[in-house]
């Protein structure tokens, strides 16, 4: 396959468009970038990709994204000076935000352990962690240098709930032109985890009155554990190959938030579809609901142009939740969540009461390597790595054990392998027995009602009675984290994989 979508410009910057409605690509794209000007998703100064990294990334011929470039030039939106590259014009209005009073933080006790994860070493194919040999450690040390020569002496005080400035100015810049978020540096909340950041979120709805949340019938099993333990029930929503069946959310009057893997679902692999994504808005403006949106490796997409993030139709109705877990390492305990209006003020004062803040100088670095943009070329060259394990994963596959279908790939740091029925619990033991730590479907699947508890309704009756749905037969498998082993460690696991799936295909 070609590297085309996983690095189309080792110089250049991600930019998410939205090219659908009426006219040509040309006009399409003309109206896509005055509208993110006009809305100041691009601020004054930005720096747009060259015309032929933006025409690799969209399809479109570099041609065309030159004319739209010279045409908004000539309007006025932008400007294009030798040396310079092409950059938004300083006419367009800059961001206001009015002046608003701030929690104080102060000392308080120790915070939450978060879940512990199982560490494998090198033979585990476990999903939800980067190569962690790929962490671009001297451009960090670079970028943390020039963070710290230019940092004022009050951020090393006690600092602002929200995070610091300097690293929110930075992620609503990134989030706007790279995943289509229209965020606003005084609605980000920089958080120790994106574990915080749900927590956080939790506990705010049910001070606010929620008594139950939203979640896909397959996920991970420590959100739903943290979700309970802030007093909140959960209700699984099936999920097929569009997806969450948000339909389902229709009527639920009952449910206050709803968790949500948009981009690309956690474990499936299957991005949500439009009609499913309209659905989880007019359901969320209908009710007054949350939609709580994980966007927990949105920037890595391979085969198809990226799918904007769910915010972006209505901030008032979404939390966008991201975290730099997996585009750089999950020691970092950076994340961030994009907020309503009305929820900001809530969280930045749960968080000052008695939560973990991010060390200051990850987050002057972070701001400072987003800026820079060090950051998107980090994002290009592990697309690319990451691509290619992908690739070289399917074709191994495809020879050694072609019975065996992957899917879920278009996207995302894992695959998703089809099994004969009967057989993930083998394929998992049979993993353990030649030390290959590998997780199947099952371990993600909600639980069905006779195993969740007292109190719960069978799936049966699920409908009958209007309370929890029925979860969906979804064939065995395995789920494939390819991108958690070392470069020198892959091959050899691959080998040990193939070797457990010629034993029971």
């Amino acid at each position: 396959m070609a590297d085309e979508w996983a690095n189309s410009s080792p110089g250049g910057s991600d930019l998410h468009l939205d090219l659908s409605g009426p006219g040509g690509v040309r006009a399409s794209l003309i109206r896509a970038l005055r509208d993110a000007v006009r809305s100041g998703r691009l601020a004054p100064g930005t720096r747009l990709p060259p015309s032929r990294s933006l025409a690799t990334d969209l399809g479109l011929a570099r041609n065309t994204v030159a004319d739209a470039y010279g045409e908004l030039v000539a309007e006025g939106w932008l400007t294009a000076r030798q040396g310079s590259g092409t950059r938004v014009a300083e006419r367009a209005a800059q961001r206001t935000t009015p002046p608003r009073s701030r929690p104080t933080a102060r000392p308080a006790p120790a915070p939450r352990t978060p879940p512990r994860r199982p560490n494998h070493g090198p033979n585990s194919l476990y999903a939800g962690s980067p190569d962690l040999s790929s962490f671009p450690r001297a451009a960090w040390l670079a970028a943390a240098r020039r963070a710290m020569a230019t940092a004022p002496n009050e951020a090393f005080g006690y600092g602002d709930p929200l995070g610091r400035i300097e690293l929110r100015r930075a992620l609503a810049d990134y989030l706007a032109r790279a995943r289509g978020v229209r965020a606003d540096p005084e609605r980000i909340v920089v958080c120790a985890g994106f574990i915080q950041g749900l927590s956080l979120l939790s506990r705010v709805l049910r001070r606010n009155g929620a008594r139950r949340l939203a979640v896909e019938s397959y996920g991970l099993d420590f959100h739903r554990d943290l979700i309970t333990a802030e007093g909140l029930r959960t209700t699984p929503l099936t999920v097929d190959h569009h997806g969450a069946s948000t339909s389902m959310l229709s009527g639920r009057k009952d449910l206050s938030a709803v968790l949500l893997t948009p981009a690309h679902q956690f474990p499936t692999g299957v991005p949500l579809h439009p009609d499913r994504r309209a659905a989880a808005v007019d359901w969320a403006r209908s009710t007054g609901g949350l939609i709580l949106e994980d966007d927990y490796d949105g920037e890595f997409r391979y085969d198809r142009q990226p799918v904007g993030a769910l915010q972006g139709l209505d901030p008032e109705r979404v939390a966008y939740l991201g975290t730099a877990s997996k585009s750089l390492a999950p020691g970092l305990r950076l994340a961030w969540t994009v907020l309503p209006a009305p929820l900001v003020e809530q969280v930045a004062a749960a968080k000052s009461a008695g939560e973990r803040h991010p060390g200051v100088l990850d987050q002057l670095t972070l701001a400072e390597f987003i800026t820079s943009g060090a950051y998107d070329g980090h994002l290009r060259a592990m697309r690319l790595r990451y691509r290619r394990r992908r690739d070289r994963l399917v074709a191994v596959l495809a020879e050694r054990v072609p019975t065996v279908r992957v899917s879920g790939i278009a996207a995302g740091l894992h695959a998703v392998l089809r099994l004969p029925p009967g057989t993930e619990r083998e394929a998992v033991r049979g993993a353990e027995w030649l030390g290959l730590a590998v997780q199947g479907l099952d371990h993600f699947r909600y639980p069905y009602p006779e195993e969740a508890g007292a109190g719960a309704i069978r799936p049966q009756a699920a409908h009958a009675i209007h309370s929890v749905q029925a979860v969906p037969d979804i064939p065995d498998g395995l789920v494939i984290g390819y991108g958690t082993p070392a470069e020198h460690a892959f091959a050899g696991t691959l080998e040990t994989l193939c070797e457990v799936l010629q034993a029971i295909v």
